[in-house]
């Protein structure tokens, strides 16, 4: 069923990648009341400050799109905050969500939910069947808690909680931090430096051998509105572009895109993380979605929104 345009939409991370791409998805579909709070205004990790604000504002619809995220280097540097901040977030939205008689729930996730070697592509199925990737295992591990306390509620209360699973999101809005970025940010960002002072090379992690399935925020935001008005199945459902590109590939585009002439040298000493993820979209694409935006673009998009913020 459609959410109605009047209805009171919550979008809890709307100043993230994912949570702003929905937040302007919805105004631009015409939906009336989108409610939002900074992290300034509400700390998701404070239950009672979380219950204040479902109790006055009354939701009908969640996209719990807030979490902490990073690259490899955050993720093995900062374990206990992964583990613990996801889980504290996303317990919080949940129960209140269901305290508070919301009527749909979309829980985003991601695709590293899934074992390090499971069978590609990968399919809902795969969940649980393996050992997790050990440099992304503490944010995974929250992740699944989350698919698991909404598959949990279902049972028990039975809301109408879902779980969506994307692939590798890019675009406007991304991570840029160094210490704290996914891959492609991180590209987007050492070779804009390497190109404005002029460095010779440019030493990007690993072989750049493993291959990534990327998808832009915008279509993901798509893809969130469609499973919030027609999906309703306790299992989780992927959402990916179903292309794959290596870590080299997209270091010499991006190096392109910005206007980077030196040399890409790459370092092997530094972790590849899993050498290949790619996920079985076929569920959300029978259900009429596909993706819009092509790589080259959407890195040249998410370029574009890089310098704008970083000089404005």
């Amino acid at each position: 069923m459609e959410m109605p345009k009047n209805a009171r939409i919550y979008v809890a991370g709307h100043r993230g990648l994912v949570g702003s791409a929905i937040y302007h998805k919805l105004r631009a579909e015409g939906y009336t009341t989108v409610i939002t709070r900074t992290r300034d205004e509400l700390d998701l990790l404070d239950q009672a400050a979380v219950t204040s604000l479902f109790q006055y504002l009354r939701p009908e619809y969640v996209f719990l799109a807030a979490a902490k995220v990073g690259g490899i280097g955050a993720n093995n540097a900062l374990p206990g905050e992964f583990i613990f901040e996801n889980l504290q977030i996303q317990n919080n939205v949940i129960v209140n969500a269901a305290m508070f008689d919301v009527k749909k729930l979309l829980f985003l996730g991601s695709s590293c939910i899934y074992p390090k070697l499971s069978p590609q592509p990968i399919k809902e199925e795969s969940l649980l069947t393996g050992p997790l990737e050990p440099t992304n295992q503490w944010y995974a591990i929250a992740k699944i808690a989350g698919i698991k306390l909404c598959q949990a509620y279902r049972l028990q209360y039975g809301v109408n909680f879902i779980s969506a699973m994307p692939t590798n999101i890019y675009g406007p809005g991304d991570n840029y931090d160094e210490a704290g970025s996914h891959v492609l940010p991180a590209l987007i960002r050492r070779f804009h430096e390497a190109k404005v002072s002029q460095a010779p090379k440019v030493v990007c992690w690993g072989t750049g051998a493993p291959l990534r399935e990327m998808l832009y925020v915008d279509d993901l935001a798509s893809a969130c509105l469609l499973l919030m008005d027609q999906y309703n199945s306790i299992n989780p459902i992927n959402v990916g572009s179903g292309e794959e590109v290596s870590i080299r590939t997209m270091a010499v585009l991006v190096a392109k895109i910005v206007g980077y002439q030196g040399v890409i040298e790459w370092d092997s000493s530094k972790p590849d993380g899993t050498m290949r993820k790619i996920l079985d979209s076929s569920k959300i694409r029978a259900l009429g979605w596909k993706p819009a935006v092509v790589l080259e673009a959407g890195i040249r998009r998410a370029y574009a929104s890089f310098l704008m913020n970083r000089f404005s």
